[in-house]
């Protein structure tokens, strides 16, 4: 009964902002999210640049101070991978992690997908922290720095559990490709479910904050943003992302593009721009090489004459 209410607000006045209506559609979504997203597959491709030091250092000798500094150089680097995520294990809120295989690396093959995608099956029986960490690993051993992660699955934030962490605000209205949006301004009141940073043997969460937009015709959310910032080492830390998100063809919101920034002391040093194929179904939530769903129509038989 309370979804009825809450998409009659909508049926009655499309032009008035409900904030329990429109948080009421959001868990909803989360909650068919978090249901779903687990039995689906895809390709990711990631494009980082990143501000990387002069490569040489030349010394000075004189009184003069040198004119010509090497200045810092871009480094752009392309990785393909599959991706799929899974939960926690013992994880008593069955929060769901990124899990991905790199299969391709500026072009050159890493491994086949058929490989990649046994890897991940493995990892979704029984990922954790642990597992996560080598994966990053294994992207900074192919010269990737600042890498972000579980920012596609940001949704998930705002489960009911989740908005009980947050204070939240309509903060007006905006335009997002063809849909007019609200707006929502949202804050963590604790770290509980924030960015996950490894530092060394370490791991911290940072709560988060930013804006969710919704479509205002029926409260589907169509983007969220984050950003957080903390002192590390007597320098400000600083990580926004967008991330945008489609119906698919089964029926529940998938990511189909995630922008990641970090920037020191004001300086934007990285920029993650993650790009992902139309997401498939699998039958198995520990089986990767399963019978995919189609995601379109099977063509019409032939006309007999």
């Amino acid at each position: 009964m309370l979804l009825f209410v809450a998409w009659l607000a909508f049926v009655q006045d499309p032009a008035a902002a409900n904030l329990p209506a429109l948080l009421s559609r959001v868990a909803e979504e989360a909650e068919i999210f978090q249901q779903n997203f687990p039995k689906t597959l895809t390709q990711e491709s990631l494009e980082q640049r990143t501000l990387m030091p002069a490569s040489r250092f030349r010394p000075h000798i004189g009184k003069n101070p040198p004119t010509d500094l090497p200045k810092p150089r871009l480094v752009i680097r392309e990785i393909v991978s599959e991706y799929t995520v899974g939960a926690l294990k013992d994880s008593a809120e069955n929060n769901l992690v990124e899990l991905r295989q790199v299969i391709s690396v500026d072009g050159r093959k890493i491994q086949s997908a058929e490989t990649a995608r046994h890897a991940l099956s493995l990892g979704v029986k029984s990922p954790d922290d642990r597992l996560r960490k080598r994966m990053l690993e294994d992207f900074a051993r192919y010269g990737l720095v600042d890498i972000a992660t579980d920012y596609g699955t940001i949704l998930l934030a705002f489960s009911k559990r989740g908005l009980q962490n947050m204070r939240i605000a309509i903060a007006g209205e905006e335009q997002v490709g063809a849909d007019a949006a609200w707006v929502l301004n949202w804050q963590q009141i604790t770290p509980a479910g924030g960015m996950l940073e490894f530092m060394g043997n370490q791991a911290a969460r940072h709560p988060l904050e930013g804006r969710i937009l919704l479509r205002k015709s029926d409260g589907l959310p169509l983007r969220v943003q984050a950003w957080t910032s903390h002192v590390q080492n007597g320098h400000t830390i600083f990580d926004q992302a967008t991330v945008d998100y489609i119906a698919s063809t089964h029926g529940f919101l998938t990511p189909v593009s995630v922008v990641h920034r970090h920037l020191i002391d004001g300086q934007p040093l990285t920029e993650n721009l993650y790009r992902y194929e139309p997401f498939k179904m699998f039958s198995a939530a520990t089986d990767i090489k399963f019978t995919e769903l189609s995601d379109t129509t099977p063509p019409s038989p032939p006309v007999k004459k």
